[in-house]
């Protein structure tokens, strides 16, 4: 029921639609406003997890004469909200130890309040690692930006009841101050890591290092039999979707029909190599210098 992107997206609207109700209704109870003000920060997260639905639903759309390389930098404008809401996280939380400083301001230690912290706190950790093993199996970025948006809900909730503790133990505040400053920072830094790697897929950032090896390994296997050499090779991501163009040079000698053949072979490999990729191959015949070249043919110079 909650398998793939789609389904863990609407796991996720469940949980958090569930800690809004529980954190309304003990807020409204007891009066605290601390609880109140998370389930507004949950209010944020249902939004975030809404884009990201209605994203990898977009993005899942095949490609049409609109949009003949399909929909998959939907997501990358999905993990960009997320991205803000991070930032916008990191920084209430700055904003909040700054305040309580200023003005000496007491935090709430009521049994109510740290039930509802550790009970959001469970439940954001199984949901956020439950996000993180679908993001990953199906190469969702959108999906991998909304765990780590929850992952920063925890991170947040988790300096609080360590504050409230070293305070109630210490009856030091200043380090519950410095505590919520390191964990914002952290934050921060989440929140810059989602960005980079969204914005990467906007301007057509090449594929990762490892990947792009891989891709010039199948290359070579190839070589000495179908392949002389390639070049012009270049790489870039929509979404889980994989683009790849690149130049081959075959033997001069070969038809049109061994050719296209030989270019299935290689994409049927490179394929099976990295999935969701769609692989666009220009054949060049060799040069008939046979410099780089060790296949036996009737071209064959010297």
């Amino acid at each position: 029921m909650f398998s793939g992107t789609s389904g863990a997206t609407k796991l996720s609207l469940i949980v958090i639609v569930g800690l809004i109700v529980l954190k309304v209704i003990v807020g409204t109870v007891t009066g605290s406003l601390s609880i109140l003000a998370q389930a507004v920060d949950s209010f944020l997260d249902l939004f975030a997890v809404s884009v990201t639905y209605l994203a990898i639903r977009f993005a899942a759309k095949p490609a049409d004469a609109e949009h003949p390389f399909g929909h998959g930098k939907a997501e990358n404008i999905a993990a960009i909200v997320q991205s803000v809401l991070i930032f916008i996280a990191g920084g209430s939380i700055i904003y909040s130890a700054v305040r309580r400083a200023a003005t000496n301001a007491v935090l709430d230690t009521t049994e109510a309040g740290i039930a509802v912290m550790a009970v959001s706190i469970v439940a954001s950790i199984f949901l956020s690692r439950y996000l993180k093993r679908v993001a990953k199996r199906e190469d969702s970025l959108a999906l991998a930006a909304n765990a780590h948006n929850i992952a920063a809900d925890v991170y947040s909730a988790a300096a609080v009841l360590v504050g409230l503790t070293v305070v109630r133990f210490t009856g030091r505040d200043i380090i519950d101050y410095i505590l919520a400053g390191v964990v914002a920072l952290f934050i921060l830094k989440v929140g810059f890591d989602v960005l980079r790697n969204s914005l990467g897929g906007l301007v057509d950032v090449k594929l990762p290092e490892e990947e792009e090896s891989n891709i010039k390994s199948a290359i070579t296997e190839h070589f000495g039999g179908e392949v002389v050499s390639f070049h012009k090779l270049r790489t870039r991501k929509a979404g889980s979707q994989r683009y790849i163009d690149l130049h081959l040079v075959m033997p001069r000698h070969l038809s049109i029909e061994e050719a296209h053949e030989m270019c299935d072979h290689l994409e049927i490999d490179i394929r099976h190599r990295l999935v969701r990729t769609d692989v666009t191959i220009h054949v060049e015949p060799c040069d008939g210098t046979c410099k780089v070249c060790k296949i036996t043919c009737d071209e064959r110079q010297g």
